[in-house]
């Protein structure tokens, strides 16, 4: 199958869990858990879950399924020869369980090792962010690109926090170091969408370590809308920057080395 194909379809079923996140939240009787004590889950991130992965399944049954609710521990994935989707249900669900309306669903297809099509929708704001490598970046189908601002005393910086806390003091130092350099900092609550939000101009410079499900789709989204892509701490020998999780930089490529710079001295 083409890769327009899949992005249609992936489109297609983004839309689909989309409306299921909506629909989940008008519940009266939305439950809830929490993973490792610490991070909430609801019965919405399990219910848009099994629509996406068993839609997957059905369409492509050879393909791997990548997912933060039913999948997390696949294994290896760069290196894999078979097509993999990686998907995150809800993005956002602490946002998404107190009704606020910064939450989406992350669609990443990899193929040949590489991420060929990203799609993040945001089913409250009816915003959907997409990308197939090499082929631009959209929102709602109209092209975007990163803001084109060079001073990072103006610029809008947006970060988040982890939900376990024991090793929050070089993260309290990093924000320190930033807000002292930037014109304020952001913590929205779903890391896909500050990544496309990055990459449609709302924002300036994203950085975080983040969960492969949290920012495979945005981060070819970002790309491609003219984004630089890398890490603020050194990416060990032998592993594919595109799906190496700690310590995300992502900005235009003006800002990127400026704040490179302050996070690397705020260690």
């Amino acid at each position: 199958m083409k890769l327009n194909d899949i992005h249609d379809f992936a489109s297609a079923l983004a839309i689909k869990a989309g409306m299921l996140i909506r629909s989940e939240r008008d519940r009266a009787q939305l439950s809830y858990d929490f993973k490792e004590g610490t991070e909430l889950v609801t019965s919405a991130d399990l219910a848009v879950d099994q629509l996406i992965c068993d839609s997957i399944k059905q369409k492509f049954p050879s393909h791997l399924i990548l997912s933060e609710e039913s999948s997390p521990d696949i294994g290896k994935v760069e290196g894999l020869s078979s097509p993999l989707w990686i998907i995150d249900p809800i993005d956002g669900t602490v946002n998404f369980a107190h009704g606020h309306i910064q939450s989406a669903v992350s669609i990443a297809y990899v193929e040949g090792g590489n991420v060929e099509l990203g799609i993040v929708l945001n089913p409250f704001t009816n915003e959907l962010f997409s990308a197939k490598r090499g082929q631009g970046a959209f929102l709602n189908d109209k092209p975007i690109s990163v803001a084109q601002e060079t001073n990072l005393n103006r610029a809008i910086v947006a970060t988040g926090f982890p939900y376990e806390k024991s090793n929050i003091e070089p993260m309290i130092k990093r924000v320190g170091a930033i807000l002292r350099h930037c014109a304020d900092i952001r913590r929205l609550g779903s890391a896909a969408l500050d990544i496309c939000w990055l990459a449609t101009g709302r924002l300036d410079a994203y950085y975080e370590s983040l969960n492969l499900w949290d920012f495979a789709a945005a981060r070819l989204i970002a790309s491609e809308a003219g984004a630089k892509c890398g890490h603020f701490s050194e990416v060990p020998n032998g592993r594919d920057t595109q799906f190496y999780e700690n310590d995300l930089l992502i900005a235009n490529p003006d800002l990127f080395p400026k704040v490179l710079a302050i996070l690397t001295a705020a260690e």
